[in-house]
């Protein structure tokens, strides 16, 4: 007989021959929120596509399975849980009540969400450009200027005559030189934008700003790209942007228009503005000019998603979506609530000009986690390129395309727009259908 000690079952234990086994633990779920306004085409391909993924992927000696689910605008308790892992948010730029409940939950359930609600709230464009001055990012030389007119509120007269200086528009037009930009230093949608070349279409651009405060910004002239980059966690989109033209025709579907040196460099500011502000879903546009990019535009932290604009890059953002809400699901990445700017800023005082760039790239990598997450999308999500490339094919993709523009075309438009639509997505699986994009 032997003189070992006997050793107690425990619960999920059965002995077999003597030998304990440990029996298989049940499955778990992840669960995604998606937090939807007008949106309609890339939830429906997200659903269809992760639903024909079928993932059960191996963690701890269990399998996980991912769900996606659309959330609801309810009255909440603040002390109820929060059933999701992670958000996809396209409402707390606008929509208070899903807001209030995303940072309810970030706090008190340990919620992930894209993007930082607080964040998004208060990092408008005025911030961004301060910020990215402060990194030393060719942001073009900007001014702010008192709005035209004010709500009435009762110590405004009060202020202004303490307070407010007397300032020569045109004055401001000469330090900064013509031409150069109006614009709202809140800005989104396109909304307020005027190029000015004189003094006199300054002041008639003033004078119909009304209560809005305006940025008064330098023109990049003579550039020869402009470049929109869509970063979704550590993947970058580079696109082709051409913005004179009405909007299914701005994102240019160009290819190959980057040397590996000048995508190096976008995807380094690209990153830098993201992981600076928290920001896992955000759009920079970028002016080439020779050697040198001039971020013009990149607080955009609620980006263009919609095929009626995207059209050729569409799948793109769907996959990448995917390939980001998935990673972060599963592993649990920790949500980071507050910026943590101190590593930038040492980098900014101690590194040279040219190593800056390089410096900010690193942190914002390792913010990002790049490395694991491409190690996780080629073990566990190597056949997404092939299920999505089936899926843009599909009725299914093709009934989400006409359901969007039937919403935004009149009807006598809809079968020419969901044609072009499609035959651009097409277009897209004959090139770039089968290849591995994660970044």
């Amino acid at each position: 007989m032997s003189d070992a000690p006997f050793v107690g079952l425990s619960p999920d234990q059965t002995l077999v021959h003597g030998a304990p086994i440990v029996a298989p633990q049940e499955d778990i779920t992840r669960h995604i929120g998606l937090s939807l306004g007008a949106d309609i085409c890339w939830p429906t391909c997200y659903e269809h596509i992760l639903e024909r993924l079928d993932l059960k992927i191996p963690l701890d000696g269990k399998k996980v399975a991912v769900e996606a689910e659309r959330v609801t605008i309810e009255p909440f308790d603040l002390r109820q849980g929060c059933k999701y892992d992670i958000v996809l948010d396209r409402l707390t730029h606008w929509y208070h009540t899903s807001r209030e409940w995303i940072k309810k939950a970030t706090v008190m359930d340990g919620l992930y969400v894209l993007n930082n609600p607080w964040a998004l709230q208060s990092m408008e464009k005025q911030t961004s450009y301060c910020a990215m001055m402060r990194l030393g990012l060719d942001v073009p030389d900007t001014w702010m200027v008192p709005p035209k007119a004010y709500e009435p509120l009762p110590d405004l007269e009060t202020t202004l005559e303490r307070y407010a200086q007397m300032f020569d528009l045109g004055d401001i037009g000469k330090q900064l030189g013509y031409p150069l930009y109006m614009k709202p230093y809140d800005g989104g949608g396109w909304v307020g934008i005027n190029r000015v070349e004189s003094e006199e279409q300054l002041r008639q651009a003033y004078e119909e700003s009304g209560k809005r405060v305006m940025h008064l910004q330098k023109s990049v002239e003579g550039f020869d790209l402009f470049v929109r980059c869509v970063g979704i966690g550590p993947q970058i989109r580079y696109v082709d942007y051409d913005p004179s033209q009405p909007l299914h025709d701005r994102y240019r579907m160009t290819t190959g228009f980057l040397s590996d040196a000048h995508r190096a460099k976008l995807r380094a500011i690209t990153l830098t503005i993201n992981s600076f502000f928290g920001w896992d879903f955000n759009s920079a546009e970028v002016l080439r000019r020779g050697d040198a990019f001039h971020p013009i535009d990149f607080a955009n932290a609620c980006p263009d998603s919609q095929v009626t604009s995207l059209h050729y890059h569409f799948p793109w953002l769907v996959k990448a979506l995917l390939r980001w809400s998935i990673f972060v699901a599963v592993t649990k990445r920790p949500f980071r609530h507050n910026p943590n700017w101190a590593p930038y800023y040492s980098v900014a005082d101690d590194e040279g000009v040219e190593d800056k760039l390089t410096g900010y790239a690193a942190i914002a990598e390792a913010h990002f986690e790049t490395e694991r997450f491409e190690a996780f999308c080629r073990e566990h999500l190597d056949h997404l390129d092939e299920v999505a490339y089936e899926f843009f094919g599909s009725d299914t993709a093709r009934d989400a395309v006409r359901q969007k523009v039937g919403a935004l075309y009149p009807e006598h438009e809809v079968d020419t727009f969901t044609e072009l639509f499609m035959n651009r997505i097409e277009q897209w699986r004959q090139a770039e259908g089968h290849q591995k994009d994660i970044l």
